[in-house]
């Protein structure tokens, strides 16, 4: 990890600073954004979030599938956790909170909006930031790879049905045209791109020193994101602290809880930590990148459901940071 990289936190507090100051003082030039749509989609979103994930389509090599059998019990655990549990504990811990504990300070018809973006960052299990949790806790890269190659593939299929189950389960119509349309734009496009980018490049070197080019894109286009996010909600943050901090409580919740759980299990099951660790973060963290992008498309950009997911944004980096520096000092207690 380079300087820029460890300071990441740093940045991402920054670029929500001058997103929210930008906002406030330029209101019309982020309207004049926002308004940039095609088919419900963003454009200038859906560039930078392409700048987010294509470096990180690249680095997933396909044929890392066919190790899935050396090691299972980690892969088992980080799909158990990230299909079978996560997405359910967030939308009942969404409507946990927004109907019952909150529900005093919030009209039910925000709460919806509330949960509904909850719900997108719990079925959305990460992808982007994966690579980069596990280098901090020096996980095993090969399996890593496997285990967010195996993820993309399942979410291709399985994002869209659970979130729609989820979604009207909170009765919240479901277009699902717009829902698979931003699965076909956030995960299969950009996944055909990087396998034909890995195919011209040919030998892992020339993929390996691609990927290191390509690299800042995403940390450049992470910040924009942020910066232009936050300056799309900017007024509204300002005039709803309190309802920015109601949303906090139920993901950082979900976050540490769902650590706690994988962790706790890897480390009973006897997980080597450079397989345990990035098995647990990757369960614990979201791809904020495709939560956000559906929230917009599915209920607009100042909607409250956009909102929830961009206070995933402002959650996820910190949260991620502490974790990984509680992993790496409970290294011992696993095996080697």
């Amino acid at each position: 990890m380079g300087g820029f990289e460890r300071l990441l936190s740093l940045w991402v507090a920054l670029a929500i600073g001058a997103g929210l100051t930008l906002g406030n003082l330029a209101p019309g030039a982020f309207g004049a954004l926002a308004a940039l749509e095609l088919a419900s989609v963003n454009l200038v979103v859906a560039v930078l979030i392409w700048a987010m994930v294509y470096p990180m389509m690249v680095a997933v090599d396909f044929a890392s599938l066919a190790h899935i059998g050396d090691r299972p019990k980690g892969l088992i655990l980080t799909l158990a956790v990230n299909w079978l549990v996560k997405p359910f504990t967030m939308a009942a811990l969404a409507v946990l909170f927004f109907e019952h504990v909150f529900a005093a300070w919030i009209a039910p018809a925000e709460a919806q909006q509330y949960i509904a973006g909850l719900i997108l960052l719990g079925a959305a299990p990460c992808t982007a930031m994966v690579f980069v949790w596990s280098q901090l806790t020096r996980g095993d890269p090969a399996y890593t790879l496997v285990q967010v190659s195996v993820n993309d593939v399942i979410m291709v299929f399985a994002f869209a049905p659970i979130v729609a189950l989820l979604l009207g389960v909170t009765d919240i119509a479901v277009p699902w045209e717009t829902l698979i349309l931003s699965v076909a734009l956030y995960i299969v496009i950009p996944l055909a791109a990087g396998m034909a980018t890995r195919r011209a490049l040919g030998s892992a070197a020339a993929v390996g020193a691609f990927t290191e080019r390509v690299k800042p894109l995403s940390m450049i286009g992470l910040l924009a994101t942020v910066v232009l996010l936050f300056g799309f909600q900017g007024q509204v943050i300002f005039r709803q602290p309190l309802v920015i901090a109601m949303i906090a409580v139920p993901l950082l919740l979900q976050s540490y809880g769902i650590f706690a759980l994988t962790y706790a299990v890897a480390w009973a099951w006897r997980l080597p930590f450079a397989v345990a660790a990035p098995c647990a973060l990757i369960g614990t963290s979201n791809f904020f990148e495709l939560a956000v992008a559906v929230a917009i498309s599915l209920f607009g950009l100042n909607s409250g459901a956009a909102l929830a997911t961009v206070v995933g944004v402002l959650v996820e980096v910190p949260v991620m940071l502490s974790l990984v520096a509680f992993a790496n000092r409970t290294r011992r207690r696993f095996p080697s």
